[in-house]
C-alpha cells in the first residue's frame, strides 16, 4: 500500500509522471514482496536478551553482518561519491543494507522492553545499549541517504525500489539470524523464488521504461507498427524507370529528370 500510495501522491502533488509500465512495475513489486512475506517462515521464539545475544554471536550471522558492513562502506565511500547522482540504486542500496541492522535492533529492543515490564534487569545488560546505539546510527544513515535519493530522483521510482530492496534484505537477515530456512517447505521455497523473480521484473519495468510516454490512451499508437521508410534510389534507377515506363506514349518525347 505504501508503494502505490507514494506513487499516486507524487503524481498528483509533485507533478511526477508515472507511465503505464511504471504502474505495472509498482504492482508487480508489491505482489512479489507480498508473496515473499507469505511464504517466509515464522520467527523463532526469542524471549530474553541472553537468547538474542547467543543468536547474534553465531558465526553465520557474524559473517553475514561483516559482508553487509563491507558492502555498506564500499557504497558510502566509493560508489556514492562517483555514481550516487546518476544511479538510483546506490543510495537506496545503502538504505536497504543499513535496514538489516535497524530491524534487528528493533527486534532486540522489543525483547528488552518486554523484559523491562516483567522485572528483568535489561538496563544493566550491555546488549540493550548496543542495540540503542545501532538503531540510532542506522536510522540516521537511512534517513540521510533516502533524502538524498528523493532530492535527485523521481519519488514514484524511489519508494517502490526502496521497498523491494529493503523487504528482500530484511527477510534474508531474519532467515539467517533465526535459521528459519531449516523449517521451510518446498512450497515455501518455490513461493519465495517466484516472489523474488516478480520483484526483479517489477523493478525492471520501473527503471528501464521510466522515460517512455506510455498510457492506456496512446497504447494502440505505441504498439502500432511504424510505416516503412521510403527506399532511396539513385539517379540511375530513376532514369531506367522513366525510360521503361509504359505510361508515356511512344509518339511523345520522353522526359528525363535528374535528382540531386
Amino acid at each position: 500500500f505504501s508503494v502505490l500510495c507514494s506513487a499516486i501522491l507524487s503524481s498528483y502533488l509533485l507533478g511526477e509522471r508515472l507511465n503505464l509500465l511504471g504502474k505495472l512495475g509498482c504492482l508487480l513489486s508489491l505482489v512479489g514482496s507480498t508473496v515473499m512475506v507469505i511464504h517466509a517462515p515464522e520467527d523463532e521464539e526469542v524471549t530474553t536478551l541472553e537468547e538474542m545475544t547467543s543468536k547474534l554471536k553465531e558465526p553465520g550471522f557474524l559473517a553475514y553482518a561483516a559482508i553487509l558492513l563491507a558492502l555498506c562502506f564500499l557504497l558510502i565511500f566509493y560508489l556514492a561519491p562517483h555514481y550516487g547522482q546518476s544511479n538510483i540504486l546506490v543510495y537506496l542500496t545503502i538504505c536497504s543494507v543499513i535496514g538489516a541492522f535497524s530491524v534487528s535492533s528493533v527486534k532486540g529492543l522489543g525483547i528488552a522492553i518486554k523484559g523491562f515490564f516483567t522485572g528483568q534487569p535489561v538496563l544493566q545488560h550491555p546488549l540493550t545499549w548496543i542495540l540503542v546505539v545501532t538503531l540510532v546510527a542506522s536510522i540516521t544513515t537511512q534517513i540521510n541517504y533516502l533524502n538524498k535519493s528523493l532530492d535527485i530522483f523521481n519519488t514514484s521510482l524511489v519508494f517502490p525500489i526502496y521497498y523491494v530492496l529493503f523487504t528482500t534484505i530484511v527477510i534474508t537477515t531474519s532467515v539467517i539470524l533465526f535459521k528459519e530456512w531449516i523449517t521451510m517447505t518446498v512450497v515455501d521455497i518455490i513461493g519465495t523464488v517466484c516472489g523474488f523473480l516478480t520483484i526483479i521484473l517489477g523493478v525492471f519495468l520501473l527503471h528501464a521504461f521510466k522515460d517512455m510516454d506510455v498510457s492506456l490512451g496512446n497504447l494502440p499508437q505505441v504498439l502500432q507498427n511504424e510505416e516503412p521508410a521510403p527506399v532511396t534510389r539513385d539517379d540511375k534507377n530513376i532514369l531506367i524507370e522513366v525510360d521503361n515506363s509504359s505510361i508515356a506514349p511512344e509518339d511523345k518525347p520522353k522526359v528525363f529528370m535528374l535528382y540531386t
